[in-house]
């Protein structure tokens, strides 16, 4: 009977130990980061100079703060609605990272360089620049995502040399486990 009992209260504080490790290793949740845009409300159309068809102007965007331990942040624009089966994006339309800690906008009409002078890297499928909506008159208007993540670190991934796919895999990968916040505004886009 005691040894019975003593491997049981044996097999309890192992399992307790064990939880409280992998919550030790889990990061924190990810604080929510408020964005805005001068171009439209979040949840609206995107004005007609930002799509594919128009200027491809990128649009400004704000936000509200940093998590503390922010070294980075990480602009991610994808098309919601063309997600494949597999839940990712078969066109990267926009990708910024490096964007500097003490960022807290980005300006209307980002410069087409692979990497600009305060060290922001980005990249879209069509090459280092801002790449706007293209989705197709038939069907109902995309739902495109800008996200924003706050992110522990800088990010050492090249902006050209690979396709854009590979470099934000690449770029994903650095970003896991260092997640400080994360913000999204969306805009609606249907081709006319």
């Amino acid at each position: 009977m005691n040894r019975i009992l003593i491997t049981a209260l044996a097999a309890i504080l192992l399992a307790g130990a064990g939880n409280a490790l992998a919550q030790q290793r889990r990061p924190p949740p990810a604080q929510v980061i408020m964005m805005t845009s001068p171009a439209w409300k979040d949840g609206d159309v995107i004005p007609s100079k930002h799509p594919h068809a128009g200027t491809e102007t990128s649009p400004a965007l704000a936000w509200t703060s940093a998590p503390e331990g922010t070294e980075s942040f990480v602009l991610i624009m994808r098309d919601l609605d063309g997600l494949s089966n597999l839940g990712t994006d078969t066109h990267l339309y926009w990708m910024l990272w490096n964007i500097p800690k003490e960022a807290r906008a980005l300006p209307e009409g980002v410069p087409a360089f692979e990497e600009l002078p305060d060290g922001m890297r980005q990249i879209s499928m069509a090459g280092p620049w801002y790449r706007g909506p293209a989705a197709s008159i038939a069907g109902p208007p995309h739902h495109y995502a800008f996200e924003l993540f706050a992110v522990s670190t800088k990010i050492d991934v090249a902006a050209v040399g690979q396709t854009p796919a590979a470099t934000e895999a690449a770029v994903r990968a650095a970003m896991q486990g260092k997640i400080l916040g994360k913000g999204t505004f969306i805009g609606l886009f249907k081709r006319n």
